[in-house]
């Protein structure tokens, strides 16, 4: 850690902020997929840009792909790291340990092994549950926190995922790779559409999570990291007791106001246990914000970093927090500009 003698009242005090790096052009052909193996795993992952490094999380079934509108636009200022977390994507798929906090070590050490020692996180869906771990089990390795429809604040979820976790799922998910299931599936997805329910703004990209899962491993990775936070009663495990802590670490959550799977009300108790966030709604959006309208998302995003400076933590401030829940003084993130803000 640095000993640089800390002065304000909050674990996390602004950083001096470095020249950044001009902006560059990244085309999609030079953010390709790289490997690494780590405990006897490989871990796949997506790096693109130079510069300060943003690490972007995905959702439970998905993969660093999710990324590709964003990575270009983010890389031509940051170095961007999108990893495929265990379980998903082209990493492996081993019977384990799926919790959150077992990610958040996981993630710790590929961005040790990068040499990446500090970063930014952007985490979306289950994404956002580990990137709010990681800022808790490593907070002197976080400079922000962005959580994009993120599980883990409340214990409401879609009704589909609760479902997912009961007995036999893993045959159900077998069973919608069927040309006749999917014939059904495509022509339910058409009506939800023309209704415009919410759940109609999300069945596309519900059903692309599906389809990657084509082998008995990659299901089985599924229900087990389903089954690690949400049982049939909603989610297990809830990040409000400890929303506390962020007090100083410049925070912005980003939801989408039509979101089935994660409901919007999760982004409103968020925001007020965290202090100093900033709160973002894509009012026409459902549970992927960045794919709905991608060139917002990087202007929101863009945006949240040039007014933040990256947080620096001290361990007796952050010893004062865990002991009376609040900071001696400061308990808002400095910004360059204005402090966090709720629109939308």
């Amino acid at each position: 850690m640095d000993d640089t003698p800390f002065t304000a009242r909050s674990p996390f005090t602004p950083s001096r902020q470095p020249g950044r790096p001009k902006p560059r052009a990244v085309g999609r052909n030079e953010v390709r997929v790289r490997t690494r193996h780590m405990h006897g795993y490989r871990f796949a992952y997506r790096m693109a840009g130079k510069g300060e490094a943003i690490v972007l999380i995905h959702g439970i079934g998905d993969s660093s792909a999710t990324w590709a509108e964003v990575i270009p636009g983010l890389a031509a200022r940051y170095r961007v790291v999108a990893p495929d977390l265990l379980g998903h994507g082209a990493s492996d798929k081993p019977r384990g340990d799926y919790s959150p906090g077992a990610y958040a070590n996981g993630l710790r050490d590929l961005l040790s092994a990068l040499g990446i020692e500090r970063a930014t996180l952007v985490g979306h869906s289950l994404g956002g549950a580990v990137a709010a771990q990681f800022a808790y089990q490593f907070p002197e390795r976080t400079e922000r926190l962005v959580l994009v429809g993120s599980g883990g604040i409340g214990r409401q979820v879609s009704p589909l995922l609760r479902a997912a976790t009961l007995p036999g799922a893993e045959l159900l998910l077998m069973a919608s790779q069927l040309p006749t299931v999917r014939w059904q599936l495509g022509i339910l997805i058409r009506i939800l559409k023309m209704l415009d329910t919410g759940l109609g703004v999300d069945a596309p990209d519900l059903l692309r999570v599906v389809d990657a899962l084509p082998d008995a491993s990659s299901r089985s990775a599924f229900v087990r990291t389903l089954r690690a936070v949400v049982d049939w009663r909603g989610q297990v495990g809830t990040l409000l007791d400890r929303c506390y802590l962020t007090q100083g670490m410049p925070t912005m959550l980003v939801w989408g106001g039509r979101d089935m799977v994660v409901p919007a009300i999760h982004a409103g108790l968020g925001h007020v246990s965290m202090p100093g966030s900033r709160l973002e709604i894509f009012e026409q959006a459902g549970h992927f914000p960045f794919h709905t309208d991608p060139e917002r998302f990087l202007g929101v995003l863009h945006d949240f970093i040039a007014r933040t400076e990256p947080a620096r933590f001290s361990a007796e401030e952050w010893r004062q927090l865990l002991r009376t829940r609040r900071a001696e003084t400061r308990t808002r993130p400095r910004t360059r500009s204005t402090p966090g803000r709720a629109t939308g």
